[in-house]
C-alpha cells in the first residue's frame, strides 16, 4: 500500500475555511497532521515563522506587556494572565519567575515557532506559538487589549526567519513513558526518599534507580504516598475554592511547565471538563482522563512538601498541586489537612496498580 500524499497548504486552509468553529487542535487531529503544520500552512498569510528558542520567544514576550500565557497537555489547559519578566536562560532549562507568569522551559523541545495573526468576529487575534519536534504545542502567548501592538510589529520584523515556508517537516511523535518501577530497589528508594531535602532531588533519585515518577509512587507505600480515588481531584478543587486555600498548580508537557500560585475561586463544570474561571487564571481539566491520583509526601528543609498528582491512562502526568509556602502566605498545613480528608482508593484497586 502506498502512503497517501501529504496535504498541501491549500488543502489545509480550505478545510479550515469549511470548519471555522472547530478548534485548531481538533482540525489538526481530523486532518491527521500536527498543529504546527496547520499553523505553518498560513505562513505569508498572517503567520510568520520565527526563531523558536526561549531566549528569542521570551525575550519578545517581555516587550508585549500584559498577555495571556497558555501551556497544556492532552488532559489539562493552564491559562495565566500577566507580564513576562525575570527571565533566566540555560542550556537545559530556562525560567520565567514573574509575579503571575511562572514557567520552567526546556529549550531542546522548542523546535518550531510562529507569530500568528488571525481575523475573528471581535477583531484581530495575535499570538506567539511554540511547538516541539513532533509539531505538538509547547507554549502559547496571546496578546490582550492592553498589549503593545508597537512591540508586536517590531518583533515580527526582528524575529522572522530568513526562510518563510507554508510547509513543515515534523518528527514522529514519541509515545508517553509508561510507569517504570524497580522492585529490587524499593528499600533504597524508601531510604533515600527519607533523606531528601528538596523536591527537585526526587527525579534524580528515580532516574538513578531506573524508575520514573509514577513507577516510584506505585511501589513506595506509606508514609510516602497514598493512592486516592479519581473523584478526589474534583473534591480537592471544590474544597480549595470553598476555603480559599492558596496553592501552586503545575501543568506541563515535555517542553514547558506553567505554575499558578494563589487561590482558585470560581469553578464551572461543563460536561467532562472541570473549569477554574477566575479573572487572571483559567484551568480546563478533563476529569474523565484522570486514571490515577496520588497524595505524595516529600521531605524538604522547610518541612513536608505535600502534593496531589494526577496521571492519565498512559501514565502521563496531568497536573501537580502543592500548598503555597511563600513567606507570609504559608498554606501548606491547611492544604495538608484537606489532602488528609480526600477519599482513598480501595485497597484491592490500589494493589492492582503495583
Amino acid at each position: 500500500m502506498t502512503n497517501p500524499a501529504p496535504l498541501t497548504p491549500d488543502a489545509i486552509r480550505a478545510f479550515q475555511a469549511e470548519n471555522p468553529k472547530m478548534r485548531s487542535r481538533d482540525q489538526a487531529n481530523h486532518l491527521g497532521i500536527s498543529e504546527a503544520e496547520l499553523v505553518a500552512a498560513h505562513v505569508g498569510r498572517g503567520v510568520t515563522a520565527i526563531a523558536a528558542h526561549p531566549d528569542q520567544v521570551i525575550g519578545a514576550a517581555q516587550r508585549l506587556g500584559d498577555v495571556m500565557a497558555l501551556t497544556r497537555n492532552e488532559s489539562c489547559v493552564h491559562e495565566k494572565v500577566g507580564r513576562y519578566d525575570n527571565y533566566h536562560t540555560g542550556p537545559h532549562a530556562a525560567m520565567v519567575l514573574a509575579e503571575e507568569i511562572d514557567l520552567r522551559m526546556f529549550p531542546s523541545h522548542w523546535r518550531h515557532a510562529f507569530m500568528v495573526e488571525t481575523e475573528t468576529d471581535s477583531g484581530p487575534k495575535r499570538s506567539l506559538q511554540v511547538f516541539d519536534a513532533a509539531g505538538d504545542a509547547v507554549h502559547k502567548i496571546f496578546l490582550r487589549a492592553g498589549s503593545s501592538l508597537t512591540a508586536w510589529e517590531a518583533l515580527r520584523l526582528s524575529l522572522a526567519l530568513p526562510e518563510q515556508s507554508p510547509t513543515l517537516s515534523v518528527d514522529p511523535r514519541k509515545p508517553p513513558e509508561a510507569a517504570k518501577s524497580n522492585a529490587e530497589k524499593i528499600d533504597v528508594l524508601r531510604e533515600e526518599w527519607r533523606r531528601m531535602t528538596d523536591t527537585h532531588q526526587f527525579l534524580r533519585l528515580t532516574s538513578k534507580l531506573r524508575m520514573n515518577r509514577l513507577g516510584a509512587y506505585r511501589i513506595a507505600g506509606a508514609p510516602f504516598v497514598r493512592a486516592l480515588a479519581t473523584e478526589a481531584v474534583n473534591t480537592l478543587l471544590t474544597q480549595l475554592a470553598q476555603t480559599g486555600t492558596e496553592v501552586m498548580i503545575f501543568v506541563g508537557n515535555r517542553g514547558c511547565i506553567q505554575i499558578h500560585s494563589g487561590p482558585i475561586v470560581t469553578l464551572k463544570p461543563m460536561g467532562p471538563w472541570q473549569n477554574v474561571m477566575d479573572p487572571r487564571f483559567n484551568l480546563h481539566l478533563r476529569l474523565d482522563h484522570v486514571a490515577e491520583v496520588w497524595a505524595v509526601d516529600k521531605p524538604t528543609q522547610r518541612g513536608a512538601a505535600i502534593s496531589v498528582e494526577a496521571f492519565d491512562a498512559q501514565g502521563s502526568l496531568i497536573f501537580q498541586i502543592f500548598g503555597l509556602g511563600k513567606e507570609g502566605r504559608d498554606n501548606r498545613d491547611a492544604f495538608g489537612q484537606i489532602v488528609e480528608t480526600l477519599p482513598g482508593l480501595q485497597e484491592a484497586d490500589a494493589e492492582a496498580l503495583t
